[in-house]
């Protein structure tokens, strides 16, 4: 009986630490790599689930942006405790598939994760130089979406890398208010983690309410070819050098 009694105090005791631990992850200001020159402008991107802030590095010699931009890589709240791996919430990949179907659909529930993952982005973001691009891959790209679609968030531009919609519906009702919004959206054709086809019908239907969408397909799977780096360029430096001239 005393053996039991000291595993269930030995038990509890961990499971607080454990909650305190992940208390402190969901409310720590976030970390970030910030490269590049000393803005504005700034361009603030957000990695994927299971990645980590230096998967941008491979990226920053195939950058063309305006001279002083001010690259933000940010680093997710949640990690792994032996991978290191790290995410924006937790995203269960095989516990939102309708029957039938192959890919999660997120499109008609709001996880709580995704509220807490873009107050701590929005926090980071008040000490980033206006304007900013705010962007991100996979996971990265919901977060951002989010911050777009369910704040005020002051935004240059935005930028969707392979992501798909959350609450798709809750986004919709603040489409209007980013009608000056440039928007960037790449996919791969044969993307084996989140379906082409959600995104190919989302960016038509930001288009047909109005939205200024640059829409790039590309025949690769989940990932970030060097098209896509180009057309992130290309949309970048049109925003900046049409109206400020850094």
């Amino acid at each position: 009986m005393k053996r039991l009694l000291i595993v269930v105090v030995v038990a509890f005791v961990a499971a607080i630490a454990v909650a305190l631990v992940w208390l402190r992850m969901l409310t720590a200001p976030l970390d970030a790599i910030v490269h590049g020159g000393s803005g504005p402008p700034s361009v603030v991107l957000l990695h994927g689930y299971g990645s980590h802030a230096e998967d941008w590095l491979q990226f920053e010699s195939k950058f063309s942006l305006p001279g002083n931009t001010q690259l933000h890589y940010l680093q997710a709240p949640l990690r792994g405790p032996w991978s290191g791996q790290r995410g924006w919430w937790w995203l269960n990949l095989n516990g939102h598939v309708p029957r039938g179907e192959t890919f999660a659909d997120y499109s008609k529930i709001h996880p709580p994760g995704i509220v807490v993952a873009a107050k701590l982005v929005r926090d980071y973001l008040e000490d980033v130089k206006q304007p900013i691009v705010l962007g991100g891959f996979s996971q990265g790209a919901m977060t951002s979406a989010e911050i777009a679609f369910h704040s005020n968030q002051e935004l240059a531009g935005l930028i969707l890398l392979s992501g798909t919609t959350v609450d798709e519906e809750g986004w919709a009702e603040h489409f209007a208010g980013r009608r000056h919004l440039p928007i960037f959206i790449a996919h791969g054709r044969r993307d084996s983690v989140l379906p082409f086809e959600r995104m190919e019908r989302f960016q038509a239907r930001l288009k047909a309410f109005g939205l200024n969408v640059t829409w790039q397909p590309f025949d690769g799977d989940h990932g970030i070819p060097d098209e896509v780096i180009a057309g992130i360029n290309a949309f970048v430096r049109d925003i900046f050098q049409r109206d400020m001239p850094f």
